[in-house]
């Protein structure tokens, strides 16, 4: 059996992989993943062996809440809560930073010489304690997570900025109840420490809540798509209801510009669909009686009646929503690596300390160097560099891309972008410019006269081939002839009089319904449609006059992109809803050998599970709803500005300026953020194997010298500093 729960009290990763760890022990559990993003528990298990109920209260026993959501709407629910998260969070950033403004100018002041009010060593330490003291109440949930971590011996990054703050706090607390009752003079204070991570780290919660939001949202949008409400006919008599009342068997009338509710057959009329948004088909389906209709798409021209066949969770909608959903609850490939190192970090940080203060006691020192080293160690090891390592250089990396107009929705997507092997790319809509278009005129009459004629009888339909006529008639400034008595002939083109004679524009079976040879043109027609293009004739007085070919054609920047990606060693795929000669046509135009057509949503996704099954790192490239799954099984999911709001939501980052060529600079970006990251660690470890040692006071029997806490937090200092720096050098970045 598979159930979903719900959980509440998630603070980082760590805190996923902390449940997954405890159910994993339990009898008749056969898999748990948890999705930190969208705070969900997937689990599997033997419902003989135990119970929903049983698995909630393991959960809570390991100090989080959660709640079986399997049993209501299968869509995701949206609770006040998960709303509020976000708005909660960025306030808790700015009181946080508004709290800490005065002890952040007082630092400053002492450094560069800013003026100060007068007031006393005393007075001056109370406003750091009480300023450290509130930021430090306000962000109690941290300490809450990071010491139930600690409790459960599982750290997570909670408990490693617990750590370092309460050990800067304790020890500056030390100081001022000294300076307060002994008289002595306190020295520097590390309080400001305390007040800067803390500040730092709600920043993090604030951005991370946000991604988590937009998470959500794909799903919600998706869910959106569909109509609420169907016209059943009952009794002969069209009647309006909601749409999680529609039964199989029941016939819907579906009017032009309706959305069609649920998936179904035709019964009756004849009618053009656009069903891009689920298929990725670039050009209207014509329907007609025994036709196959899906849910959510969008019934152009006629009306028609249909049999529905398919409703509720059976729809293609619904399953392309599940799609979705289980590749956001599978594990990311990527994991933090900051929470990773905690597991190890804050243990062995906590024993070195601990061994050290133990040995000088041990050698007979008194409790008061004893206690210096420990809380030497434990300052000098706090894990602010490491918390600053790797979220500045990504900071840095996402405002780059944002200057090239390329939007990350989070650090695990610009860290990934540059190990990507594989590029998937959708055809309609990201490779080509999704809108049929006149490529080729030929025929006895000149282009000119042939398009004037064509346009004359278009002009007066909405079909989306007609319209790619006229508007080539507007570009070439040509009038189009004024026809008499027009009509049209569904799914297969229009006729009308002009000069006392037919003109008749459409496709071949128009054509052999009013008697015209097509013998003398047959090369030319089957040379356009296997090149993947439309091909509308057209014949006056009796013969065929003109033929037009009409495709999708390749955006501009298409062909350099894919040089591009190339040149660099990526594997390049196409992935389309269009036929083979279609997608085989665009396919060679830009020189990619991989090729898989008439493709639908369930099937994309299951040819990035294919790539991703054979060790490859895969990227998809897309900007439709159909484009939706790929995007989120794919290693890296890109979307397109212009794209629909699921695209956007759906992928990992958005290219805003529709440029194709954005791709390859991403994962130029994500190289160089890389190696930012990689520098950053090193100096973070560098400083903390240079100085744990030496403040555990490995020197002090050769030398007498002893590592202070003055000291060790100005080795903290410098070791931030050099981080921030390294990453601050990023500006200087040119693509």
């Amino acid at each position: 059996m598979k159930t979903t729960f719900k959980i509440i009290g998630m603070h980082c990763a760590s805190c996923s992989a902390s449940i997954e760890k405890n159910l994993a022990g339990l009898p008749g559990i056969v898999s748990a993943t948890v999705n930190f993003a969208n705070e969900k528990l997937y689990v599997e298990f033997n419902e003989k062996i135990i119970s929903s109920e049983k698995i909630i209260r393991k959960i809570k026993s390991s100090g989080f809440d959660a709640a079986d959501i399997s049993k209501n709407d299968p869509a995701p629910i949206f609770t006040s809560k998960e709303q509020n998260e976000t708005a909660t969070a960025q306030k808790k950033f700015w009181q946080s930073l508004a709290l800490g403004s005065p002890i952040i100018y007082m630092v400053l002041a002492g450094l560069f010489g800013l003026p100060l009010p007068a007031v006393s060593v005393k007075i001056s330490a109370l406003i750091h304690l009480a300023i450290a003291t509130a930021i430090m109440a306000l962000n109690y949930p941290l300490y809450a997570s990071g010491l139930k971590s600690l409790i459960r011996r599982d750290p997570n990054m909670d408990a490693l900025i617990e750590i370092g703050t309460v050990a800067a706090y304790g020890y500056s607390l030390f100081l001022t109840v000294s300076v307060w009752f002994n008289d002595n003079h306190a020295g520097p204070l590390y309080f400001e420490s305390a007040v800067m991570i803390l500040i730092f780290i709600s920043l993090g919660k604030y951005l991370e809540t946000a991604a988590k939001g937009k998470t959500s949202a794909a799903i919600k949008k998706l869910i959106g798509l569909a109509p609420k409400n169907a016209t059943v006919i009952i009794n002969g008599q069209p009647r309006t209801i909601l749409i999680s009342e529609v039964k199989t068997g029941d016939t819907i009338l579906v009017k032009p510009g309706e959305k069609i509710p649920v998936d179904g057959i035709v019964t009756e009329g004849n009618s053009a669909v656009d069903e891009k948004a689920i298929t990725g088909e670039s050009i209207p389906v014509q329907k007609s009686p025994g036709a196959g209709v899906i849910g959510a798409t969008l019934n152009v021209n006629g009306s028609f009646t249909f049999r529905a066949t398919k409703v509720g969770d059976e729809t293609m909608l619904a399953q392309i929503i599940k799609i979705i959903e289980d590749a956001m609850g599978s594990k990311a490939p990527i994991q933090r690596l900051a929470d990773k190192t905690a597991r190890y970090f804050v243990p062995a940080i906590l024993a070195i300390a601990a061994i050290a203060m133990v040995v000088w006691l041990m050698l007979g020192k008194p409790l008061a160097f004893a206690l210096t080293v420990f809380i030497s160690v434990l300052i000098i090891a706090c894990p602010c560099t490491l918390g600053l390592a790797i979220p500045t250089a990504i900071m840095m990396g996402t405002g780059l891309a944002a200057k090239y107009g390329i939007l990350v929705k989070n650090g695990k997507a610009l860290e990934i972008a540059a190990k990507i092997d594989t590029v998937v790319f959708d055809k309609t809509g990201t490779l080509t410019v999704g809108k049929p278009k006149v490529t080729d005129i030929a025929g006895p009459e000149t282009e000119e006269n042939i398009i004037k004629i064509a346009a004359g009888v278009e002009r007066q339909s909405e079909h989306p081939l007609a319209m790619a006529i006229t508007q080539a008639a507007a570009e070439k400034k040509l009038t189009p002839v004024k026809v008499t008595d027009f009509h049209a002939a569904p799914g297969k083109g229009a006729v009308a009089e002009f000069g006392n004679k037919k003109i008749i524009v459409g496709s071949r079976p128009l054509m052999e319904d009013n008697h015209i040879p097509l013998a003398d043109r047959e090369k030319e027609i089957s040379g356009f449609e296997q090149n993947g293009k439309t091909v509308v004739i057209v014949a006056w007085g009796g013969k065929i006059t003109g033929l037009i070919a009409i495709a999708d054609t390749i955006k501009p920047d298409a062909k350099k992109a894919i040089d591009k990606l190339t040149s660099m060693g990526k594997n390049i795929a196409i992935i389309s809803g269009d036929n083979m000669p279609v997608a085989k046509a665009i396919a060679n135009q830009l020189g990619i050998k991989n090729i898989m057509a008439n493709v639908l949503p369930q099937d994309k996704s299951a040819a990035i599970k294919k790539f991703q099954a054979g060790g490859k790192l895969v990227a998809m490239v897309g900007d439709g709803i159909n484009d939706a799954p790929a995007l989120a099984q794919s290693d890296l999911g890109i979307a397109l500005g212009s794209g629909t709001d699921i695209a956007i939501e759906t992928g990992d980052i958005v290219l805003v300026k529709d440029n194709l060529s954005d791709v390859a600079t991403t994962m130029e970006l994500s190289a160089y953020t890389l190696r930012k990251i990689k520098q950053n660690l090193f100096w973070a470890f560098f400083y903390n194997s240079l100085g744990i040692p030496i403040a555990a006071g490995i020197l002090y029997p050769a030398t007498g010298w002893l590592l202070n806490p003055v000291i060790a937090a100005a080795a903290m200092s410098l070791s931030s500093v050099s981080v921030v720096l390294n990453s601050l050098s990023m500006r200087n970045y040119k693509n």
